[in-house]
């Protein structure tokens, strides 16, 4: 690993980057290519700056060292999605429209979504990682997953009538994502088994509509098997916190 170096400080005479976003922007997505293809360890910062069209120096103006920019690849495309959510957790919204926001941003309808080749590579690097986490990885999970992950137990609890989540209002949120998830993750998987689920212009906008559906019948479940469950062995939803 090179020498940490500050991001704000200018670098030596004579080898100053190239400015502007374009470079910073050219820096991430071809480190997210390298690194989802050899990892961490055998990417080499040369061979990043290369390919982006820079010098070296470049890497240590924009994100201090080589550990920074491999934290920038993997902080930025969570960061999107979390604010592609925006308030999705707003007690103002119903249910479904929550879950739009929510689910909306994971399966990359959002309008600033990027392409599907870079995505591919986005998560194989993320896939690296989930086999081989790195304190990086842990480092940006806790910044931006997890505080998503608490909204969206709060809203569960809240519908489901709870003061708190609970274990299970956890395993529902964790099915409520993965059900998204796995439209990102198993998407060549997806194209060999079942090729027009994904090929038709609304393909997006379709699936979206039936996972609102889905998670609408997965709180229910929930709110019924509470209901259903003696009071003294685990609190029922009030019929009041259903939602709307």
């Amino acid at each position: 690993m090179t020498q940490a170096a500050s991001p704000t400080s200018a670098p030596s005479a004579g080898r100053q980057p190239a400015r502007g976003p374009s470079a910073r922007e050219r820096l991430v997505r071809h480190a997210t290519e390298i690194f989802a293809a050899k990892g961490f360890a055998a990417a080499s910062t040369r061979e990043i700056c290369e390919a982006a069209g820079v010098n070296v120096a470049s890497i240590h103006y924009y994100f201090g060292d080589k550990a920074g920019l491999y934290r920038e690849t993997l902080l930025r495309p969570i960061a999107e999605v979390i604010h592609a959510c925006g308030r999705f957790d707003d007690p103002a919204l119903s249910f479904e429209e929550s879950m739009r926001l929510l689910l909306g941003s994971i399966l990359g309808l959002a309008p600033n979504a990027k392409d599907e080749a870079f995505e591919v590579q986005v998560m194989r690097l993320h896939l690296r990682e989930m086999l081989e986490p790195s304190g990086a990885f842990r480092e940006v999970i806790e910044q931006t997953i997890a505080p998503a992950h608490r909204a969206l137990c709060g809203l569960l609890a809240r519908h489901c009538g709870l003061d708190a989540p609970d274990d299970d209002i956890h395993r529902l949120a964790f099915a409520l994502v993965a059900m998204a998830n796995d439209y990102c993750l198993s998407r060549e998987m997806m194209k060999l088994l079942a090729p027009g689920v994904l090929s038709s212009p609304r393909a997006g906008e379709q699936v979206l509509d039936r996972l609102l559906g889905y998670a609408r019948a997965l709180l229910d479940h929930e709110i019924a098997r509470r209901r259903a469950v003696p009071a003294n062995a685990n609190p029922a939803c009030s019929p009041t916190g259903a939602g709307t």
